[in-house]
């Protein structure tokens, strides 16, 4: 288990800085207080407060009803805030759907449609389950219904919960009081093929199954365990069925993990194997991971409109616990901490290797918001370039190519004296985000702020499509085959990109800029 997570943040919100009360550095605060907005551009992010696990949205009243964990006091107690989008791109705010009750949080969840009526609120009524520790009680986490049959815009929720911690109740042990003080984040899937619900609920060391025909009650099925405790435990974990490119139909298991500690990201991992009705199957307990940045966490998926068998969408948290529990800029010039990353598209690859990996893409739909596409002749780089563009919210795609170069990259989030950047490059066997240049006084990430995925030693080309914002970036290399995300803390005035080889000359083509307005 990681030093400080998700739910003892939460839990312990009294001993915490409530939003500008001082708690931030002066130097900074005074910093943060003299800049204008930096409140993103083309990312969801809250009026106000604290936003923390989005929940997946279902699909009524034409939009995604997308829900998000929500505190008026930076990582306090709060519920369910509900936000609508008909593109993955802007958001319309509707403010509380599960308000916090005293001592009683709302922690995380899921919901589904309920189109067949099996939960006998009405066919088509949203349900959700979430989980709460009843009485306050931390080893009694347990997994309550609401309902709503008006869309998921208001809900009504069952007094009693519907999957009892059985652990909580029990537990007189140590080991067993913290096993039963991890019980969270039902997700709800449904099982076409035998006509029920099952539901994946988020272990300290294994994923549990339960399995249910009216959303009511539910029987306990068979853990999955996987041998490599160090990957850490299992938070937000996803469940779902979906059609690879080639015409097969596989599960996918997966959670957000903190796999720190064996130099592994703390994102999101997957399995894929398949739903026997009791349990969940692999032949390889290796997970793969749909994210290597340090900031794509509590991520969920849901399926697309457009194509819900082949096509799914996606979207996390951009933050991380290894220093959540803190104050950012955006607190003191927007009032506001926490953002979600842009909506991702997952396609299932069979790989060359005979894996299949989910892809990651930007929603095509965030080419509706370009304001402005500016292209630039190919570069030859024999050591730095600065484009002549300055921006705040952009993508940058290129190719880039090279021989003998050992270290080639992008910097974005310049500074007009090169000071302050965050690097995107290649060196050696890894393809790296290095945001340590871009760190702030009072702010810093340190060792946090370099984030590497693997890649081919021997590559000599890379295709990359930067995404900048305000306060993040992240990265798709090679047709989304590795997906880099982080929050970084640039200022007003880091608006610029340049260029950089190292040990030879390294090719630019097809630089494009395209440049993003207010979304919301």
């Amino acid at each position: 288990m990681h030093p400080i997570t998700r739910r003892s943040v939460m839990q312990g919100a009294g001993a915490l800085a409530v939003l500008m009360t001082g708690a931030m550095p002066a130097t900074a605060y005074a910093e943060a207080q003299t800049q204008s907005s930096l409140r993103a551009k083309f990312h969801m992010t809250p009026p106000t407060g604290w936003l923390c696990d989005p929940q997946r949205p279902v699909t009524t009243n034409g939009a995604y009803q997308l829900y998000y964990l929500h505190s008026g006091q930076n990582n306090g107690p709060g519920g369910w805030d509900h936000a609508t989008t008909n593109d993955g791109v802007a958001f319309t705010h509707h403010g509380t759907v599960m308000p916090l009750q005293p001592d009683f949080p709302v922690w995380s969840g899921s919901a589904v449609v309920d189109t067949a009526n099996t939960a006998g609120f009405g066919a088509g009524a949203v349900i959700a389950l979430a989980t709460k520790p009843t009485g306050g009680i931390r080893k009694y986490q347990e997994q309550y219904l609401y309902w709503s049959t008006d869309g998921g815009i208001t809900f009504t929720a069952l007094a009693d919960p519907v999957i009892v911690n059985t652990d909580g109740r029990t537990a007189t042990t140590q080991a067993g009081i913290e096993n039963a003080e991890w019980f969270r984040d039902p997700k709800i899937h449904w099982d076409g093929a035998r006509s029920e619900w099952v539901c994946v609920i988020g272990r300290a060391r294994y994923a549990t199954f339960y399995t249910s025909a009216n959303l009511r009650d539910w029987q306990l099925q068979r853990n999955f365990d996987y041998p490599n405790h160090a990957l850490g435990g299992i938070e937000c974990p996803d469940l779902f069925e979906m059609t690879a490119g080639d015409g097969t139909r596989h599960w996918v298991l997966a959670a957000c993990m903190d796999a720190y500690s064996i130099g592994l990201p703390m994102s999101y991992a997957y399995w894929m194997g398949a739903w026997d009705g009791e349990q969940f199957l692999t032949n390889d307990l290796t997970p793969q991971w749909l994210d290597w940045g340090w900031d794509w966490y509590a991520a969920v998926t849901w399926p697309s409109v457009e194509a819900p068998d082949s096509r799914h969408l996606a979207i996390a948290w951009m933050n991380n616990w290894k220093y959540a529990a803190r104050d950012v800029p955006t607190d003191a010039t927007d009032g506001y901490n926490g953002q979600n990353s842009i909506v991702r598209e997952l396609r299932l690859e069979h790989q060359p290797d005979g894996r299949y990996s989910l892809l990651s893409s930007p929603i095509e739909a965030l080419g509706n918001y370009v304001t402005a596409t500016t292209t630039f002749p190919d570069q030859v780089v024999t050591n730095s370039v600065v484009l002549p563009w300055n921006g705040r919210a952009y993508e940058l795609e290129l190719d880039i190519t090279w021989d003998t170069a050992s270290n080639i990259g992008v910097s974005v989030g310049r500074s007009a004296n090169g000071s302050r950047h965050t690097n995107i490059g290649k060196y050696g066997a890894g393809l790296y985000v290095d945001r340590a240049s871009s760190d702030l006084s009072g702010f810093e990430l340190t060792p946090y702020s370099r984030a590497a995925a693997p890649i081919d030693a021997g590559a000599r080309s890379v295709h990359l499509r930067i995404f900048v914002d305000t306060q993040s970036v992240e990265v798709f290399v090679d047709g989304g085959h590795t997906v880099l995300s982080q929050q970084v803390h640039f200022t007003e005035g880091d608006t610029g990109i340049s260029f950089y080889s190292d040990g030879g000359a390294a090719t630019l083509t097809g630089i494009t800029v395209r440049e993003f307005g207010d979304v919301s």
